[in-house]
Order: C-alpha cells, then sequence, then structure tokens
C-alpha cells in the first residue's frame, strides 16, 4: 500500500536482499533480451522498406502487427502468470520472441516477416507483466516503485543496443547475420532461466487461489477493473508512453533523415539521447515516486505536457529543418516518457492484492501500447495520404495525449480516495492481528 509521503513494509512482506536481487536480475535479463527484439526494426525501418519493397503504412504495419499481438495479449498474460507462476509465462516468452527474431532474419518475404513480427511480440508480451510479477515476489512493498522502474531502465538499456550495436551490425554483416546473430542473446537468458530462475523465495508460498474456468478469468478482470488506480494507471501509460515509443520503435530515424535531414549516423545519436535520458530520468523518477507518492500524477502530467510542448515546437519550427539544439531538446524530453509509464503500475499495484498483480499490470500495461499502436498506424497512413508531410501526420499524437489527459484528470481524485480508504483498512487489520 501507499501513504502521500511513500509505500509502507507490510505484513508478511518478502524479505528481498543479495538473493532477491540474482533472482530478479535474471528475469530483468529476459525482459532486456525482449525489448532488443522489439526495438531491432526501429534501427532498420529503412532497411525494412527496401528489403520487402513496401511503403510507409506497409512499413508501419510491421510495428502495428506487433504491438497489436502484445497488446491483446497482457490481460490473458496476467491471467496466466497469475494462475501458473513466472518462471512457466517466461520460458514461453523467451522461447516464442527467439523464433520470431530468427525467423524475421531469415524471411524471403513481407508476409512472413510480418508473421515473424506477430511471434516475436507473442513472447515479447509474456516478458515485462511477469518481471513485474517477480519484483512483487522477491521484494518488500516500499521497493515496488524503485523495482519497477529500473526494470524499465534495463528494457530501455536494450533500447541502446538497438540502436548502437544492431545499427552497426546491420551495416556491416548485413540483415541475415545480424538478425540471426541476435536471436542467440534469447538462448543464454533461456539457460539461465531453467536453471536458477524461481517464482518466490522459500516460505513466501501465495496463497493458493481455486481457479473454475471462465468464472475465474471473469471475476479477476472485472475486480481489477473495478478499482479506479487500475483505470487511472492504464490512462497513465496511455498517455505518456506511445511519443517515445512511436519515435523509438519506427518513426524517430525516418524523420530525423527524411524531414529534418540529417545523416543516419546523427540520427542515431539523437535516438540514443532518447534511450540515456529515459535511463536517468527513471532512476530519478523511481527515487521520487518511493519516497513521495502524491507525486505521481503531478510527474505524469507534467511529462505529458512538457512532451506535447517539445513536439509541437519541433514539427511546427519555420523553416524546412528544425536547429540541432531543438531536437536534442526533445529527445532528451521524450526520455521522460518511459518512466512516466511506469507510474501508471504505482496507482494499479497498491489498488490490488498480491493474487490480482498480474491480472492488474496487464490491464495497465494495455494503455500504451494501444495508444501507439493506434499512432503508428495514423502517422503511416498520413505520411502516404500527405506526401511525406510529418507535420501533418506527427500531429496524431496531440490526440491521444488529449483524450488521455481528460481521463487522468477525470480519475485522479476518486484513485487517490480509494487507496487512502485501502491503507487505512489495511493498518488497522494488521494491528489487531494476534502475535
Amino acid at each position: 500500500m501507499s501513504s502521500a509521503s511513500g509505500p509502507v513494509s507490510l505484513p508478511g512482506d518478502p524479505p528481498g536482499g543479495r538473493r532477491a536481487v540474482l533472482v530478479w536480475g535474471i528475469g530483468v535479463a529476459v525482459y532486456f533480451v525482449a525489448v532488443i527484439f522489439r526495438t531491432s526494426l526501429g534501427v532498420a525501418g529503412l532497411d525494412a522498406a527496401d528489403r520487402f519493397h513496401v511503403n510507409a503504412s506497409a512499413l508501419s504495419t510491421f510495428s502495428i502487427l506487433q504491438l497489436l499481438v502484445y497488446a491483446g495479449m497482457q490481460i490473458p498474460v496476467g491471467l496466466m502468470v497469475d494462475r501458473l507462476g513466472t518462471k512457466r509465462v517466461l520460458t514461453i516468452g523467451v522461447v516464442l520472441f527467439t523464433l520470431g527474431q530468427l525467423g524475421f532474419a531469415f524471411s524471403p518475404s513481407y508476409a512472413m516477416a510480418l508473421a515473424s513480427r506477430a511471434l516475436l511480440g507473442c513472447g515479447d508480451a509474456l516478458t515485462f507483466i511477469s518481471v513485474l510479477r517477480l519484483g512483487t515476489r522477491w521484494f518488500p512493498a516500499r521497493r515496488g516503485p524503485l523495482v519497477a522502474q529500473f526494470a524499465g531502465l534495463v528494457g530501455m538499456a536494450g533500447n541502446l543496443v538497438s540502436t548502437l550495436v544492431l545499427a552497426r551490425l546491420l551495416h556491416s554483416v548485413g540483415w541475415t547475420a545480424a538478425f540471426a546473430g541476435s536471436a542467440l542473446c534469447g538462448v543464454v537468458v533461456l539457460v539461465l532461466m531453467t536453471l536458477f530462475l524461481k517464482d518466490h523465495p522459500e516460505g513466501h508460498e501465495p496463497e493458493p487461489v481455486r481457479h473454475t474456468g471462465g468464472a475465474f478469468v471473469r471475476k479477476q478482470i472485472a475486480l481489477s477493473w473495478r478499482e479506479p488506480g487500475t483505470r487511472l494507471g492504464l490512462w497513465v501509460h496511455f498517455t505518456t508512453q506511445f511519443p517515445a515509443m512511436v519515435f523509438l520503435l519506427l518513426w524517430g530515424l525516418p524523420f530525423l533523415v527524411e524531414a529534418q535531414g540529417l545523416t543516419r549516423a546523427a540520427a542515431g545519436t539523437l535516438l540514443t539521447l532518447v534511450v540515456l535520458s529515459n535511463m536517468v530520468i527513471g532512476l530519478v523518477y523511481g527515487q521520487i515516486v518511493a519516497r513521495h507518492h502524491a507525486a505521481r500524477t503531478p510527474l505524469a502530467i507534467g511529462t505529458v505536457a512538457a512532451t506535447a510542448v517539445m513536439w509541437a515546437v519541433t514539427i511546427h519550427y519555420p523553416g524546412d529543418h528544425a536547429p540541432m539544439w531543438l531536437l536534442i531538446t526533445l529527445c532528451a524530453v521524450l526520455g521522460a516518457c518511459g518512466p512516466a509509464s511506469m507510474i501508471g503500475f504505482d496507482f494499479a499495484r497498491p489498488a490490488n492484492p498480491p493474487e490480482r498483480q498480474g491480472t492488474a499490470s496487464g490491464i495497465v500495461n494495455m494503455g500504451g501500447f494501444v495508444a501507439s499502436m493506434t499512432t503508428l498506424l495514423a502517422i503511416g497512413v498520413l505520411l502516404d495520404a500527405t506526401g511525406d508531410n510529418y507535420r501533418i501526420a506527427f500531429s496524431a499524437v496531440f490526440v491521444l495525449e488529449a483524450i488521455g489527459l481528460s481521463q487522468i484528470l477525470r480519475l485522479r481524485t476518486r484513485a487517490v480516495r480509494r487507496e487512502r480508504d485501502r491503507l487505512v483498512a489495511s493498518r488497522v487489520e494488521a494491528v489487531h492481528v494476534p502475535v
């Protein structure tokens, strides 16, 4: 649970410690590899267009399909994690996203490449919720915000590998060797996870949950959705994550090269700046939220406002190209989007009991990926319709930000009030527990 000043320890909290860090680190390593595979298309977008002879709309379909599979699986994945445990779900995920990356490496046609990205998205979808659940099983509740932010930070490090390492491999050894070689990372984490990963520390086994088929699924989803904190978390994730995701996953490189006239090397450096900014801001946001939970909403809204302002100034800057200082500032601000999206989980976590954490996290995690998928499609269609006018196409971002911000403002008071009531009830219950 949480208070205005920060999370509190609860009876029965796992102890954390060195072993928790090691076990959880293996889970995070799986997520790290998943993000490398997920974002690998972001540095290969122009190469993919040439390789498969497709236009902007067809190119965006790669990422849209991948995110469609990812977003559509979030609630099922949450239910799977609650029911099967972290290790089983992560194992399935590693196998799927490794096969997807391998298939993409050897795809001779656009159709097969699409199928490979869908398979990759399916495996990727199984990772993040599992890692969040692993964190709640191995660390005390007061560490929740920092643990979640650190997971996001490591994920961004995977993005960094894509922009720095995979991009260079792509142009030095070629498409097939670069993607097939990266698939070996999946094999490595699969071996580590099989040997060392455990769902929970000894003595902290979860309470057995009775599963009654469809009734259990409906109840889990309904109870999670009923909590205002879950819905607020979804809209925070929806509104904050997608501008940076769209920029890094596909459209950032073409925008910087084709619309801003930069070289690929300079564009790659700016994409790297987004990732580095994300990692630094993630640590700052994690510390702030861990100590002052009242800062969650201001941080989320402030990030949305800063992103909207910088996005508008950049795409509508007079003249053909924005100055480099403005592009640098935009990329630095976009780095706050990932950490801000993690705040969504900090609203859902205290709103739901342990047996619903996976389901609630799955609902939240749908938000940003639905927004990203929608924006990727909108930008691709608008680019084709306007003859590659990035000013018009990139304006699609403002529509989704406005929708999400209105929902955050509508739900924030209700969610905080409900969270406070649950905290008071838990403290009263703890006082009356017999020693």
